[in-house]
């Protein structure tokens, strides 16, 4: 039967990349093919659990994706349906690999259009060097490029996605958060607007890993304090965005010529990246960033930006809901869905009441 279900699931989106005009059907069957392989490869994580040689290590965390799938749904209200109740092996720590793009003069990402979840400011590849070579096709057009593994995607509720094993490369805490974070996206997407669903999504994973642990090992625990360390971190990471976006924003729309803009750039970025070394040795959770060490151009800030856009209205948010993550979460979708146009405006709009 599951054998069955994964070869379904491979010719829905095949015959759903047929139907499509204008898309690239080669792209999107590779896609569908190595979706189903993904499928085909699931076992159940109770079976896993019942080998006797499975490492302790790795018996810890696959427990921990079991206990976080059922507090996500229970106390968090997220739809959980049959997701994260299997695990796929994968050979990588990368299971896909997302190429971004940006004019050098210019915030505004380069996207592409795909069904159902509309523009999006990447393009994600199954191959290293698939990804590479359409980065290099951008350069050569005159976009700035970045090229990032992802380790871990959602198919929107459509599919029960699996555990991928990448995953268990993560700490618990981590683990926790990423699974909380797909789930958020099984439960509400925003068609076009990815700046806001990961956004959303990174908060309430961090967030809601907070309560996961304090919930199961208490709100002192180790893992708890940790979880809290993590949240912290993507606030003061978010604000240290908004400054460099801030910095760039000023000569980007200054009304210089191309050329000079592309001048001036450079010693902003070393700025940036100079700022972000210092702030760097407080962070925890996001040792994965390498903004002073990696070249720096408007594409790879843009990704940042995508994660981690306005998080203190998130948090303002949660304050006005008591500390309440599942009332801020439903907060957070309702908000959304009453102005799809401008969400985060939305959830401006109701942490900062108009005075009578």
């Amino acid at each position: 039967m599951r054998a069955a279900r994964a070869v379904f699931a491979m010719l829905a989106v095949v015959t759903l990349a047929i139907a499509l005009q204008g898309c690239e059907l080669g792209y999107i069957a590779r896609g569908a093919w190595a979706e189903m392989r993904l499928l085909w490869n699931r076992k159940p994580i109770d079976e896993v659990l019942a080998r006797g040689d499975l490492p302790a290590d790795t018996r810890a965390k696959l427990e921990t994706v079991l206990e976080v799938r059922k507090f996500a749904q229970d106390q968090l209200g997220l739809k959980v349906g049959g997701a994260y109740r299997a695990v796929s092996q994968v050979d990588s720590h990368a299971i896909v690999w997302v190429v971004m793009a940006a004019p050098r003069d210019s915030l505004t990402p380069l996207t592409w259009w795909f069904p159902i979840v509309g523009r999006v400011p990447y393009r994600g590849y199954f191959d290293k060097h698939d990804a590479e070579a359409e980065a290099k096709s951008l350069e050569d057009a005159g976009y700035d490029t970045f090229v990032r593994p992802a380790v871990a995607f959602s198919t929107l509720g459509f599919f029960n996605d699996p555990l991928l094993s990448n995953l268990l490369n993560l700490s618990r805490v981590e683990l926790a958060g990423v699974i909380i974070h797909e789930l958020f996206h099984r439960t509400f997407f925003l068609a076009s607007d990815v700046m806001f669903d990961e956004s959303a999504a990174t908060w309430v994973g961090s967030r809601g890993a907070i309560d996961f642990f304090a919930a199961t090992a208490g709100p002192d625990a180790s893992a708890t304090q940790a979880a809290r360390g993590v949240l912290q971190s993507d606030l003061e990471f978010a604000s240290f965005l908004l400054q460099a976006q801030a910095q760039l924003l000023r000569l980007y729309q200054s009304g210089l010529p191309h050329e000079e803009i592309v001048k001036r750039r450079g010693p902003l970025f070393e700025q940036i990246k100079a700022n972000y070394a210092a702030l760097k040795p407080r962070l925890s959770g996001l040792e994965r960033f390498d903004l002073d060490h990696e070249p720096l151009n408007n594409a790879v800030l843009i990704n940042y930006l995508i994660y981690f856009h306005q998080f203190a209205e998130f948090a303002a948010l949660e304050r006005e809901h008591h500390r309440d993550t599942r009332a801020t979460i439903q907060a957070i979708i309702d908000l959304a869905k009453s102005n799809p146009g401008d969400p985060f405006y939305a959830i401006w709009q109701a942490t900062h009441p108009v005075p009578h």
